[in-house]
């Protein structure tokens, strides 16, 4: 069945999504060292992530140090680090939601109309988990413009965007797209059979 496909489609996007989200968080490249000024170092990048900082040497050297302190964190590294282990639970559960309410799946399936609502009910939850996922990495990437192009930052220490950001951005996108199609396909087919159900009029 056509719906099938689609309800397919949008289940691997949400997956791709939910990896994508766990590889972003935990990624250290969520902002990377800007080379401005005359005083260019070309023998080291810096990366900072949610979770600690690294330094990456010309030699091949890495060198990471572990954020130990929650409370000495800035409160954006605090709410985006909540924000996307949230987005990540919520992924999870929207995972587990949705393949009981697949076609494809045996679950509850002498009852197709509330497997389809089941279905309706994972994709909205994935929805939520990639707006919650953008909303962590946009208001981090927000905070990496203020600072960089603030007169008050010192070029040495102006960072930019890191590859995290742009891998966080695409999983929520792929989240927000997966839960609309599971949304979508799965209440067109729970109308189809609700219409199935009905006689046609002029039948006792």
């Amino acid at each position: 069945m056509p719906n099938s496909g689609i309800q397919l489609l949008g289940f691997s996007l949400a997956f791709l999504g939910f990896v994508g989200t766990i590889v972003c968080t935990a990624m250290v490249e969520w902002k990377a060292l800007s080379i401005m000024g005359s005083n260019i170092i070309t023998a080291q990048a810096m990366y900072e992530g949610l979770w600690k900082s690294c330094v990456w040497q010309s030699t091949g050297q890495i060198q990471c140090k572990i954020h130990d302190s929650l409370l000495q964190l800035p409160p954006n590294i605090q709410g985006t680090r909540a924000l996307m282990c949230a987005a990540i639970l919520l992924c999870f559960v929207s995972m587990m939601v949705t393949a009981v309410g697949l076609e494809c799946t045996g679950c509850m399936a002498e009852q197709p109309q509330q497997k389809s609502k089941v279905a309706v009910v994972g994709g909205v939850i994935c929805i939520i988990a990639g707006v919650i996922a953008l909303i962590g990495t946009s208001w981090y990437g927000h905070r990496i413009s203020q600072d960089l192009y603030s007169p008050l930052s010192p070029n040495n220490s102006r960072y930019e965007f890191g590859s995290a950001l742009y891998v966080g951005w695409g999983a929520a996108c792929m989240s927000i797209i997966g839960g609309g199609f599971l949304c979508c396909v799965c209440s067109d087919r729970g109308s189809s059979e609700k219409d199935r159900l009905v006689p046609p009029s002029g039948y006792v």
